[in-house]
């Protein structure tokens, strides 16, 4: 059930918002039923029929992780803080989720790979991984690893299936830290918050206009582009690709972020924001704390950090880095194209610290910069990140080979005013696109307080807004979101 299919706008999540203010309505009405919960039980309950829309066996899999889960949990602050005891418990917890998260996403790759590399012939299976697993599993990691490190308390059951289950961020994110979480479920009564629910409204808005307008339209048009593939593209066309596909990406996910956390504020949960205009960085460290934050965030607290960091020597830190964005690659997906993906932005991310490390007065970020550093810094990262995405994209490392030897080998000067006339709309819609982006933040802070603070009259305009947009999903063909099949 897609956030933006008709069976969830205009069934499933107007019962949902409406069953969880009644529950809330009720509870506060009888003061016997407080100790149930009722919101949080309601919530759960529809995050579970909004998960077994899916697939029924899946939504039996998901409560069996929950209990595991929680079960887990409490074996880990049972143990004394700070001992070896707590740390084996809280590893082999860990252990149990990734091994459960390798076999659903990763046993057939592993097969066909140990079979290529020393002849043999292991069979594969037929293995239907549950939706979200990625997400849950992470979920789970910060769950058991918050809990050791006692930056926040265990949850009861409930509370464990409702930072497991939330229905907004259980398929792609954004992925909530369970300390972060916690404060959320640990408020047995979250009252109803005016300006909090308009700006989740507004946050729904600007996510389904960015899938509808932006990212859709962009996707389409590669498609089109694309079907020159097959019979060669000019390099010219090959950078249209590249950079129509940078623009695909980031309004693709960060619309999905962008509903889910709306979503999340209609129901009183504030979770972090999960993109801060990535393209405007001006080196590949700043463009991992501006792109996809929450994974990003993930993996240096419980990956990098739990490695050694910056801990441990120069050359350590680098093959810390390196390994945690292999990792991080492979977690996106079980192909050679993510991990070599992770791989470059993980040499890019090692390079960059050795750079600052050699040359004085080189910074992390655009804000400490020169202008001219800046200016040179946001043309390199860009197109080291414009690059990586062409193996994130393509369905196979020939098609990535293919494209890398268009941009950088089949150079013909004589092909550009053709294409650029040919294409003129598609360079204006890119153009557009990064103009867009490149709007400063605090134009979008400034829109959202007047949406947040306007007087009715345009708080109804904005859900006549919403309104069209649902009506374009009805008919028009929808693509799914990108970060779906991760």
């Amino acid at each position: 059930m897609a956030f933006t299919s008709s069976i969830f706008l205009f069934v499933f999540f107007p019962l949902c918002l409406g069953g969880y203010y009644l529950a809330a309505g009720v509870e506060r009405g009888a003061a016997a039923l407080r100790r149930l919960r009722l919101p949080d039980l309601f919530l759960v309950c529809a995050s579970m029929v909004f998960y077994a829309w899916a697939a029924f066996d899946g939504a039996l899999w998901l409560v069996g992780y929950v209990l595991l889960a929680f079960l887990l949990g409490r074996v880990i602050a049972g143990m004394p803080k700070g001992t070896p005891a707590r740390l084996l418990a809280a590893g082999c917890s860990v252990l149990v989720v990734v091994l459960l998260l390798v076999y659903f996403k990763y046993y057939n790759f592993s097969v066909t790979t140990v079979n290529r590399l020393f002849s043999l012939s292991i069979a594969t299976r037929s293995i239907v991984a549950p939706l979200g697993v990625s997400f849950i599993t992470f979920s789970a990691v910060s769950y058991f690893a918050d809990i050791s490190r006692g930056d926040a308390k265990p949850g009861s059951l409930l509370d464990t299936a409702l930072y497991l289950t939330f229905f907004p961020k259980v398929i792609s994110g954004p992925i909530a830290q369970w300390k972060d979480f916690a404060p959320f479920v640990n408020e047995h009564e979250r009252r109803f918050d005016s300006a909090l629910f308009l700006h989740g409204l507004n946050r729904i808005v600007i996510g389904f206009a960015k899938k509808l307008i932006l990212a859709d339209i962009f996707g389409a048009l590669i498609a089109e582009i694309e079907g020159n593939l097959s019979v060669g593209m000019d390099q010219p066309t090959a950078w249209g690709v590249a950079f129509l596909y940078m623009l695909q990406i980031y309004y693709d996910f960060s619309a999905y972020s962008d509903i889910a956390i709306g979503l999340s504020e209609l129901f009183g949960i504030r979770m972090k924001e999960n993109f801060n205009f990535p393209y405007l960085s001006r080196s590949i460290t700043e463009f991992w704390r501006r792109w996809h934050i929450s994974l990003s965030t993930w993996l240096r607290d419980y990956l990098y950090i739990s490695l050694g960091g910056n801990r441990k020597g120069r050359i350590r830190t680098y093959g810390n880095l390196l390994l945690t964005m292999l990792l991080g690659g492979l977690w996106h997906g079980a192909a050679v194209r993510f991990i070599l993906w992770g791989g470059l932005h993980g040499a890019a991310l090692a390079l960059h610290k050795l750079w600052m490390a050699l040359v004085p007065g080189a910074k992390a970020t655009g804000s400490q910069m020169h202008w001219w550093s800046r200016a040179a810094g946001m043309l390199l990262t860009f197109n080291i990140v414009c690059l990586g995405w062409l193996m994130f994209r393509a369905e196979s490392m020939q098609t990535v080979s293919l494209m890398l030897h268009q941009i950088f080998e089949n150079f013909n000067a004589a092909m550009i005013p053709q294409v650029v006339t040919g294409y003129a709309a598609v360079f204006a819609l890119i153009a557009a696109g990064y103009i867009l982006h490149l709007l400063p933040s605090a134009v979008d802070a400034v829109a959202q307080r007047i949406v947040v603070h306007a007087p009715l009259v345009l708080q109804v305009l904005m859900a006549a807004a919403m309104i069209w947009c649902v009506m374009q999903i009805k008919s028009s063909d929808i693509q799914p979101f990108i970060y779906f099949q991760f």
